[in-house]
C-alpha cells in the first residue's frame, strides 16, 4: 500500500504468528499497539515484515500498513504458561527493518512507537525521529534464543548507548528475567521509564523519583499483549496531555480491560477506557 502523509501514531516492528492450542493468531507488540491506538482514535501507520504463513490481517482494518514480504516465514512464537509464568519459544524470524523501510512522508509522525519483537532493528533508529515523541517497548531488544528455540535474555549491543534518546520506555520485570537491578538501570537511562506491574498498576521513573499508580485487580483471562496495549495507551494519552499521572491511569484502565479478553481483538474502545478510568480513579 502506498503511504500517505504522516500518521498520528507510527509503529515500527514485525507482527507475529503466535501458535496457540486453538491455532495460529496474529500477535506481536506492533499488532496489539496498532489496534489499541486505532481504537483510541489515532490515525495509525504500521511498518512491518510478514511471511506467507501470517494469520489474516483483518484485525488491522483501518490501519495503514506498509508491509514488506519475507519469502520464508513470519516471526513465530509459542507462549506456554505454567502457574502464571510464561515460557516462550521463538520458532522463526521474518527479517530486519531499517529506516529505509519507513516512508519519507511518515518520518514526522507526532508519536513514534519503536516496537521490536526479536531484534529486527537497532535502537539507534530513534535518532531519526527528532521531532516526534519517541516511545519504546524494550522486550524485542532483549530477546535471543537458544538451541532449543527457547527465548533467552540477549540485549541488543546498541541498547545502552541509545536509551537516552528514548522519551518514554515501557517494560516489565519479566523482560529482564527477574533482574530488578537491570530493570531499574534501563528504566532510568531513558528520559521517562514506566514499569508495568500487572494487577498492581505501574511505576513511573523520572528525574530520580518513582511514582506508583495502582489499578483495581480484575479477573485475568489472557495476559499476552497487555503490556503492549498499556504502552500504546500511555504514549497516546501522554502525547495529548503531557501529564504522566493521567497517562498512567489511562493506560492502567486500558490494560485492565484487555486482560479479561483474548487476542488482539480484545483491545478496548476509547469509551470503554474512559468509563473504566472514571470507575477506578474518580
Amino acid at each position: 500500500m502506498g503511504a500517505t502523509s504522516s500518521p498520528d501514531y507510527l509503529i515500527i516492528g514485525n507482527v507475529t504468528r503466535d501458535n496457540t492450542p486453538q491455532g495460529p493468531i496474529l500477535g506481536g507488540t506492533s499488532s496489539y499497539a496498532a489496534v489499541t491506538a486505532h481504537k483510541l482514535g489515532a490515525r495509525v501507520g504500521l511498518v512491518t515484515r510478514v511471511g506467507p504463513d501470517i494469520p489474516a490481517l483483518d484485525v488491522l482494518d483501518g490501519i495503514e500498513v506498509v508491509e514488506y514480504k519475507s519469502h520464508d516465514y513470519s516471526t513465530t512464537f509459542e507462549n506456554i504458561y505454567h502457574d502464571g509464568v510464561r515460557t516462550q519459544k521463538l520458532l522463526a524470524l521474518s527479517g530486519p527493518l531499517t529506516l529505509e523501510h519507513v516512508p519519507l512522508s511518515w518520518r514526522e509522525s507526532a508519536i513514534v512507537h519503536l516496537a521490536p519483537i526479536a531484534q529486527e532493528f537497532s535502537p539507534s533508529l530513534a535518532r531519526h525521529f527528532q521531532n516526534s515523541l519517541i516511545g519504546a517497548t524494550i522486550q524485542g531488544w532483549l530477546r535471543g534464543r537458544d538451541a532449543q528455540q527457547t527465548v533467552i535474555y540477549e540485549a541488543h549491543p546498541d541498547l545502552e548507548g541509545e536509551l537516552p534518546t528514548i522519551d518514554i520506555l515501557v517494560m516489565s520485570l519479566a523482560d529482564v528475567f527477574g533482574d530488578r537491578d537491570l530493570l531499574v538501570h534501563f528504566l532510568t537511562m531513558a528520559k521517562i521509564g514506566v514499569e508495568t506491574l500487572g494487577p498492581e498498576g505501574c511505576l513511573i521513573y523520572q528525574d530520580g523519583q518513582t511514582t506508583h499508580v495502582p489499578v483495581e485487580p480484575v479477573a485475568e483471562v489472557e495476559p499476552t499483549g497487555a503490556g503492549d496495549i498499556f504502552a500504546a495507551a500511555f504514549f497516546i494519552e501522554y502525547g495529548k496531555t503531557n501529564n504522566l499521572l493521567r497517562a498512567a491511569q489511562f493506560a492502567n484502565a486500558c490494560a485492565s480491560i484487555s486482560v479479561g479478553r483474548v487476542g488482539v481483538q480484545g483491545t478496548p474502545s476509547l469509551a470503554e477506557v474512559l468509563q473504566r478510568m472514571e470507575e477506578m480513579y474518580r
